[in-house]
């Protein structure tokens, strides 16, 4: 196994975090414990005194030996009480460890230290030599005399003592069970992010890729992203395939009826000068075919490709329509076609004029081939509040509406039902999408069944 591949696996970032973070907390438990429990009981203790020391001079002489000897038994301390009179009463000296009365020169010293001073309270902390621990004694002035509370603080010396023993066996088993944990919880979010990366290298080389439920929000929604990559990789794949199959088809008639006919033209037809104007005009007519294709595709990849930027000008929308009507004048006369223009007089626009006459055209190269048997194709021009509607209109078949959203992809297939392929490479409702996109101009289309379909999009005015 690589070492440091696998140090930068999530599987062992998160178990080394897990433990680093156990570890964390349990420095701050053996630091909370250990230092801080001795300041923190002798804080409450000090805390305490002073409530006592209140209850002490707050007492009356007469209650003064009954507050006393109840202070000293139920807070386990023990008290000394120096009369005025020079009398000295003990409490509680038989708790254990109790200092007071046992000629102590310390405590003896420390207590004639406050005695002598100004203060009317005051903690010391003094040794307790017969026990070797340490002490609280806390002095109080009354108005008849002096009062000594001792306290010792042995007990957190021995609670410090059983707290680092019991830390230290609570620290092997909390860094075993931590371990543990860390163990289990790497293995259940880095499986299912191994289990997603090896799926997702999967894509591409075989369909329908199953993503499962992994119980983790974030996991699942990355799944799905992938599942919707994994369909759009399949529908690019499937449009890749119609556009070869069509592009091959595309070039390969023309290409074959160009060789049909120079072969006529070389091996029969040369002697017969109507007959070789006749198969030469069918030879220029598929050239010409062919130079439609090829340019549509170039202007296809130029525009998608960003590469071909619009140019922004001022013209007559009516007169580029009609000017573009003029080039089926041919099919007008041999193929019986009806051209219905409801155009106003003039419409000034600002728009890319080679472009937009892009779009115009292959709309009714679009309309030509799926018209209905009436073979009429009507282009309308009406006038909105910024802007130019343009409308071409057909009487087909009309499109499904499920196959709305696919018929601006690049060789969608619309089953085949067009009446006819007078004009048209395939590509231009793609280019028509492309060139309105990058106008950012609206556009759409409208169908029925049986009754046709509108094409429209608009045009800013000027």
């Amino acid at each position: 196994m690589n070492i440091k591949k696998y140090l930068a696996s999530i599987k062992a970032k998160t178990f080394l975090y897990l433990i680093l973070f156990s570890v964390f907390i349990l420095v701050i438990l053996w630091f909370c414990q250990v230092v801080f429990l001795k300041y923190s009981y002798q804080d409450y203790q000090i805390q305490n005194m002073n409530k006592l020391a209140s209850l002490i001079q707050h007492s009356s002489f007469v209650n003064l030996s009954n507050t006393l000897e109840e202070v000293a038994y139920e807070n386990e301390v023990c008290a000394e009480y120096y009369a005025n009179t020079g009398n000295v009463y003990y409490y509680n000296t038989m708790m254990n460890g109790c200092a007071l009365g046992k000629n102590n020169p310390d405590i003896s010293k420390t207590e004639e230290e406050f005695m002598a001073s100004s203060k009317s309270t005051d903690t010391y902390k003094v040794i307790n030599n017969e026990y070797e621990v340490q002490a609280f004694l806390y002095g109080i002035k009354v108005d008849t005399g002096t009062v000594f509370l001792y306290s010792t603080l042995e007990d957190v010396g021995r609670a410090n003592n059983v707290l680092k023993g019991q830390l230290i066996y609570l620290t092997i088993v909390a860094i075993l069970f931590a371990g543990i944990l860390a163990y289990f919880l790497s293995r259940k979010l880095s499986e299912p992010i191994m289990d997603i990366t090896n799926k997702a290298r999967e894509l591409g080389k075989k369909p329908n890729v199953k993503f499962p439920d992994y119980g983790i929000m974030e996991i699942n929604s990355l799944a799905k992203v992938l599942d919707g990559a994994q369909n759009e990789i399949v529908k690019n794949d499937e449009l890749r395939r119609d556009l070869m199959a069509n592009v091959s088809h595309d070039l390969k008639t023309p290409l074959t009826m160009i060789k049909a006919y120079a072969e006529m033209v070389r091996d029969i037809s040369y002697q017969d000068a109507k007959k070789r104007e006749e198969h030469c005009n069918i030879i220029m007519a598929e050239v010409d075919r062919l130079n439609v294709l090829v340019n549509d595709i170039l202007d296809l990849s130029k525009m998608q490709a960003q590469a071909d930027d619009i140019h922004l000008e001022k013209f007559d929308l009516v007169k580029e329509i009609k000017s573009i009507i003029k080039r089926y004048e041919i099919i007008k006369e041999t193929e019986n076609y009806r051209f219905v223009l409801e155009l106003p007089t003039k419409a000034m626009v600002m728009a890319d004029q080679k472009k937009i006459n892009q779009v115009i055209y292959n709309l009714v190269n679009n309309a030509i081939n799926y018209t209905g048997k009436d073979k009429t194709v009507t282009i309308r021009l009406s006038k909105e509040k910024d802007a130019y509607l343009v409308e071409i209109i057909d009487t087909g078949k009309g499109i499904k509406e499920e196959e709305i959203p696919f018929i601006w992809d690049k060789y969608y297939k619309n089953e085949k039902n067009h009446q006819r392929n007078v004009v048209g490479t395939g590509l231009g409702l793609s280019i028509v999408k492309t060139i309105l996109e990058n106008h950012h101009f609206a556009y759409g289309v409208k169908s029925s069944k049986d009754k046709g379909t509108t094409f429209y999009f608009y045009v800013k005015k000027k």
